[in-house]
């Protein structure tokens, strides 16, 4: 049971998958100008990445070896493309959004990485584990961006407006805080995961490199 918890909890500080593994960057710093975008794209690996485990594990002993790479991109490319059309039907609007950034999930270092790493060694049950606490590790990273970019960056969180200037026929009343579009720029979301990486860092002395 403790082994168990493991896979769930250690992804999320000491073995998470981008401030520690530096893998799967790329969405961190192109869709988390806003926050529910990165809300979504979190909830995408996470179905993409839980199930996929699933799927590689049932079929690790019929997968042969020389073509195990083109069968772990089948099935992750299947899954997205299940959540790209979810997507489309019930949330166009953020669809456009994320655009081309739900495709590559497919070739997310972190979910190929728990395939080939994890599920093709491991039952379906550890592999479910594995997959959902990795992908819940990528997902607070991108919530904890996505968060200080959209606030600081927009004054607003989830598009309600908490800081900046009035926001015209809302009737609601910001705190007078000028907006820094700054945050919103692909550099500043690199920045905050440096924040990040600092501050584990700082309160972890053994997840410093020699």
């Amino acid at each position: 049971m403790a082994k168990d918890s493991k896979l769930i909890l250690d992804p999320l500080a000491d073995n998470n998958p981008i401030t520690i593994q530096v893998l799967g960057i790329c969405s961190a710093l192109a869709i988390t100008a806003e926050l529910e975008a990165s809300i979504v794209m979190s909830i995408s690996v996470l179905f993409v990445l839980g199930v996929g485990n699933v799927v590689i594990s049932l079929m690790r002993n019929i997968i042969p070896s020389k073509i195990r790479i083109i069968v772990q991109l089948i099935v992750v490319a299947t899954l997205v493309i299940i959540v790209d059309l979810i997507l489309k039907a019930f949330a166009y609007e953020l669809s456009k959004t994320l655009s081309v950034f739900v495709g590559l999930i497919i070739t997310n270092c972190i979910i190929m990485g728990r395939f080939e790493a994890f599920a093709l060694g491991n039952g379906p049950w550890r592999s479910f584990l594995d997959g959902i606490g990795n992908a819940l590790g990528y997902g607070i990273i991108l919530v904890i961006v996505g968060f200080f970019r959209e606030l600081l960056g927009s004054g607003t969180l989830l598009g309600f407006p908490v800081l900046g200037d009035p926001i015209e026929k809302t009737g609601l009343y910001a705190l007078g805080y000028e907006n820094n579009g700054f945050m919103l720029l692909s550099p500043m979301a690199l920045i905050v995961v440096g924040i990040i990486i600092w501050v584990q860092r700082t309160r972890n002395k053994d997840l410093i490199e020699d």
